[in-house]
């Protein structure tokens, strides 16, 4: 198939392609930045200085010199803007009228794309919109006192005109005693001497039928601004806002869209479409169970079985001491394996443990600290509860190396640095050439216990204390040292 390129739309000004990096759109065409400019004055536009008059741009002062009005009083001076050299005024029979002139005559759109109330074409440079529908400036103002409106006071009647808030209310409002300025502006003549007051009239806009699918939901009336609610996108009167079932008055915050399209309360929602069964609404009673036996009620009961051992997750991936599946509810890590909550306990004394208290044993099980110690820890004089290694004629006990000298060394790199047995997590030291035991984590030449603050990495991949690793591998010469000629070239 052969390559055939995209279509980009052309640039009005220049007629070449415009492109998605360089466009600037404005009234529905797209333009070049650099073409974005007025006609007449050549000035830059922007977004908000620009107005589109049959695919031109201009700049809002060039457009109304072009297009504006014309005469006496527009634009920037008294002479200014009168550019027409007055060939309509050389008859004899004219006759003088001090009036302002009218402004130019605006030309008629097509029927149903213009102004609503005068049917010429609406510029953006002077365009208002309510409903969707574009108004000249002048001519956005009210259908009964010619009030200015704007966005904030301008209400849309059934007549499709458009009103100011007073003048919608006296023409559409609810008409009746008690309704006006005051307690007697809307009175009967046949109840003006009267102690009886008049039945109050509302007006019912549920009679005005709207298009199918485009009325209120609940009784099909046309919705007007002044009593509209909006709730997921569809428009309903204020008084059909209420609940199906309870007929409760609804808002924007207990009003609950149901499956079948209408709205409830939340309480409603929850009994017609919430979970049903035992244990759910508001009391024991709200599910009946009239006629049936305490046998068939507890057979009809859920059954909750809160051992989680009974179900059996795959080989490897449950909890490793029970082989149950393990559920977010009750999960407890350790070492990258997931316990239930009650299994995480020590395999020796059962104490419940948690991420502070527990240790990893060799044997693949969890530990406290203490039962950790007495299983894995060092043997001999001095370690454990009581001196388990006592010589009983009395001489001195031999010293004992608390290193383990016996069972399977770990892989080569994986174990101590030092004795090459494998380290656990209850007696890891870390250094930067590896891993060590506590007990092993000593100077090297001294034999002195470490820790972070004494630590020194040697050369050699052993630890050293900080006075061993300066007479090792410190700088050698006179000066250096504990006195003034300790160290002396040789």
């Amino acid at each position: 198939m052969p390559f055939k390129p995209a279509d980009n739309p052309k640039c009005p000004k220049c007629g070449k392609s415009v492109y998605a990096a360089e466009e600037r759109v404005a009234g529905g065409y797209k333009f070049h930045k650099s073409c974005f400019k007025c006609g007449m004055c050549g000035k830059m536009l922007d977004s908000t200085n620009v107005t589109e008059h049959e695919a031109e741009l201009f700049c809002k002062n060039c457009h109304a010199r072009k297009y504006g009005p014309k005469g006496y009083g527009f634009g920037g001076g008294a002479g200014c803007l009168s550019m027409d050299t007055g060939a309509h005024l050389q008859g004899d029979d004219i006759v003088v009228n001090r009036a302002p002139l009218l402004a130019k005559a605006i030309a008629k759109a097509p029927d149903g794309q213009g102004c609503p109330r005068c049917g010429g074409y609406v510029y953006a440079a002077e365009q208002m919109l309510a409903r969707g529908r574009a108004f000249h400036k002048t001519c956005f103002k009210c259908g009964e006192c010619n009030k200015g409106l704007d966005s904030v006071n301008v209400t849309e009647g059934p007549d499709r005109d458009i009103y100011c808030k007073v003048c919608y209310g006296k023409k559409f409002g609810p008409k009746g005693y008690g309704y006006g300025q005051g307690g007697g502006t809307l009175q009967s003549d046949c109840f003006a001497v009267s102690d009886q007051a008049p039945k109050t009239t509302v007006a019912d806009t549920a009679s005005i039928k709207a298009k199918p699918g485009q009325g209120c939901p609940r009784c099909g009336g046309v919705v007007f601004a002044a009593e509209e609610v909006l709730a997921k996108g569809r428009q309903w009167h204020r008084k059909c806002f209420k609940c199906r079932d309870c007929t409760k008055t609804l808002d924007s915050i207990n009003a609950c869209d149901g499956p079948d399209g209408d709205v409830y309360c939340k309480t409603c929602y929850g009994k017609k479409w919430g979970p049903h069964g035992y244990g759910f609404a508001c009391g024991s009673g709200f599910l009946q169970t009239d006629g049936l036996t305490e046998d068939e009620i507890s057979q009809s009961r859920p059954f909750y079985n809160p051992d989680t051992t009974s179900i059996k997750a795959p080989p490897g991936q449950g909890c490793p001491r029970c082989g149950g599946m393990v559920f977010a509810a009750e999960q407890q890590l350790a070492k990258g394996t997931m316990w239930h909550k009650k299994c995480f306990n020590c395999a020796e004394c059962h104490r419940p443990l948690d991420s502070v208290l527990a240790c990893d044993g060799p044997d693949r099980e969890i530990h406290c600290r203490a039962c950790y110690g007495k299983l894995f820890g060092p043997k001999g004089f001095g370690f454990g509860h009581r001196p388990t290694l006592v010589c009983a004629d009395g001489t001195a006990p031999a010293v004992h190396d608390p290193r383990p000298n016996s069972g399977p060394k770990a892989a080569p790199g994986q174990g101590c640095k030092r004795c090459g047995y494998a380290v656990y997590a209850a007696e890891q030291m870390i250094s930067k050439n590896g891993q060590w035991h506590k007990r092993c984590f000593s100077c090297h030449d001294c034999n002195r216990s470490l820790d972070s603050t004494t630590l020194n990495d040697g050369p050699d991949g052993e630890i050293y204390c900080r006075g061993c690793y300066g007479r090792n591998f410190g700088p050698k010469g006179v000066g250096f040292g504990m006195g003034a000629g300790t160290l002396t070239m040789a």
